[in-house]
């Protein structure tokens, strides 16, 4: 599942929509129409779903634990 984006008409800037996806089904759903409140204009855009693109979550990083002969640092 990833994140629904949209461009701002504002400001061009990408902005969530705040619904998740598949990003193989989302591509094959028929055309609708939805509206997403923006962070950055403080105002509801209306799009289409043709505009909108799903952004692929990133790879989970596994978390190291300390051990008596690795120390893990985390940014």
């Amino acid at each position: 599942m990833g994140t629904v984006m949209i461009k701002c008409p504002q400001t061009g800037r990408e902005i969530p929509t705040g619904y998740e996806a598949d990003p193989k089904r989302f591509r094959s759903t028929p055309v609708f129409f939805g509206r997403s409140y923006c962070p950055i204009c403080q105002i509801e855009h209306e799009w289409f779903a043709q505009d909108a693109w799903v952004c692929d979550p990133g790879p989970v990083r596994s978390r190291r634990t300390r051990s008596s002969s690795v120390l893990s640092v985390h940014p």
